[in-house]
């Protein structure tokens, strides 16, 4: 699924990112350039983030 459509950047790219130590948006805009267009993208980034944090690697999971 895209996370950034204005860079193309899919949620994969975006975990694969944080798995690699990304921990912040700032990070991940810096090494992928989501959010760095119309910034759309930014709140589901964080949720991503957060989502990490939890130790939750699943969108549906983690929405319950």
């Amino acid at each position: 699924m895209f996370v950034c459509v204005c860079n193309g950047i899919t949620e994969r790219q975006v975990r694969e990112a944080i798995d690699q130590g990304a921990s912040t948006l700032q990070d991940l805009t810096a090494c992928l350039g989501v959010a760095s267009g119309c910034g759309t993208c930014a709140h589901f980034t964080n949720q991503l983030l957060d989502q990490s944090r939890d130790g939750c690697t699943s969108a549906l999971m983690c929405a319950a």
